[in-house]
Parts: structure tokens; sequence; C-alpha cells
């Protein structure tokens, strides 16, 4: 494993309850830095499998406090600029600053376009694409404020790359996660932060068990336009939440410094192909 140095710095981690979100508070400890995780704590009607629990989001901060660095648990949703405002306010009130935002907070589920209701799709743009957009303004504005820079890391995704079947609201998404992540670069470059993002293939998370459980075990394959997604290893198209960790990791130290604007594919050769 690379050795990072966030020692000092403080991560503002979305969606940390399980999956990816775990991984990275677990990995930005790991390196260092003292973690806020956050997580909307409850389910929500669109998606068809269990979101994070507060539970989870407390496992988390055990994880991260294994790590002997210290963690605060925030329940937040991310749709709600209150909230996600609130959040922002108690973090810096508890740690004195955010160094790091980790956008990885998102949700997933199918229906053709031309079938899909108007709830299902405004849930997935409000939470995988206004929520990063949210959290990047308070954070972001508290980097401006505070004026010795700052990293923005979001969560794209393969579909954020190319189209996908019966994912028209969740493409659109994350097709948006990459126009902000450019955006945002240009907006905050005086600043000195950094802002991009990673588009990962399928991962090993509770989002693809319980989508796989929801809607059977072809539900990724009907999603590959042609052939594998993993071109490792055609039969297992997942890849684990610490490959995922590993580009956000690299993207918030010192060794990117340079690099801004990028939409970093993690994904197993899917889109080479």
């Amino acid at each position: 494993m690379p050795e990072y140095d966030f020692d000092g710095k403080v991560a503002f981690v979305t969606g940390a309850a399980h999956g990816q979100g775990r991984s990275h508070a677990q990995h930005y400890a790991k390196h260092g830095a003292d973690v806020v995780v956050t997580d909307i704590g409850h389910n929500m009607d669109t998606v068809p499998y269990d979101l994070g629990t507060p539970d989870e989001l407390e496992e988390t901060v055990s994880l991260v406090e294994e790590e002997e660095q210290e963690a605060l648990a925030i329940e937040m949703d991310v749709r709600d600029e209150a909230q996600v405002e609130s959040a922002v306010e108690e973090a810096i009130d508890h740690f004195g600053r955010i160094d790091i935002l980790a956008n990885n907070a998102g949700i997933e589920s199918m229906a053709d376009a031309v079938k899909m209701d108007e709830v299902t799709w405004d849930e997935m743009l409000d939470t995988n694409l206004k929520g990063a957009w949210l959290c990047a303004k308070h954070v972001g504005q508290h980097f401006i404020d505070r004026g010795d820079g700052g990293k923005i890391v979001s969560t794209s995704s393969t579909a954020g790359l190319i189209g996908a079947p019966s994912n028209a609201h969740y493409v659109s998404a994350k097709w948006g996660i990459r126009g902000l992540t450019k955006t945002l670069a240009l907006e905050l470059a005086e600043y000195d932060v950094n802002v991009n993002c990673v588009c990962p293939t399928v991962v090993n998370t509770p989002m693809i068990s319980g989508m796989t459980e929801a809607y059977g075990e072809e539900v990724f394959e009907d999603m590959a336009i042609s052939g594998p997604m993993n071109i490792f290893n055609p039969e297992d198209p997942g890849i684990e939440s610490s490959d995922i960790s590993e580009a956000y990791m690299w993207l918030s130290s010192d060794a990117a410094r340079y690099v801004t604007g990028i939409a970093l594919p993690v994904d197993a050769g899917f889109v080479a192909k």
C-alpha cells in the first residue's frame, strides 16, 4: 500500500456507513486523517436495496478509531441543503477544518427511460448529482474562506463514460458528476483546490448485491453493452472497494497536486473495449 501522509488532515466522507464510503474512511484513517463519516441512515422508496443504517455508521466510526484516528458520525441526507450545511458546520466546529471532501454517496435503481416515474428520476438526480454539488458548494466555500487549498474527489462511474440500458437517470447523474468536476476545477483553481472524480466499474458492495437480488443475476450483463465488465476476469465483473479507495487516496494526496479536472477510470478495462 502506498504511503500517503494525511497527518493533521480531516476528510469528510459521504455515504460512509458501508461499501465504498466505509472503505474510503478506513483508508484516510490508515494514512493519518481524522474522518467525518456521514450517511442518510434510512431507506428510500425508489431504491430496491437497503441503504446505510445508523448502526453501520457507528461501525465505520469504530473502524476509523481502530486506526487510532478520530471519527465524527453525522446522519445527513445529501439532497437537503440545510442538512449538508449543518453537517459541514458541525465538522468544522469539531475539528477546526476540512481538508478533503470525498463525494461518495449514491444510489442505483433500474427502469427504462420511457417507463420511469418522475419520483425515481428526481431521487436519483437529487442524490447522485445535486448531493455532490451541495457538498462541494459548502466544503468548497470553506476552502475559499480558509485560503490554503483542499481536495474534492467525487464518484462518477463507467456509466458516466458510456450509456447503459434501463439507467438513463443514473447515467445522466454520473455524466453530470464529470461536468461538475471539470467546472469546479476551473472555478476553484485559484484557491489551490484540486477537483477530480473516479469512474468505477461494478464494485463488490451492498449496493451491487442488493441490485443483483432485486433484478436478478443477469442485471449487470444487461447493462454491459458488449463483452465483459472486467477484462482481467470475465467471470467476476466486480472489483473491490479498496481498489477505488486507492484512487481516492492518490487524488487526495500531494502526489496528485497537479492533477485536477479529470475523470479517472478504475474499471478493469471495461471502457477500453
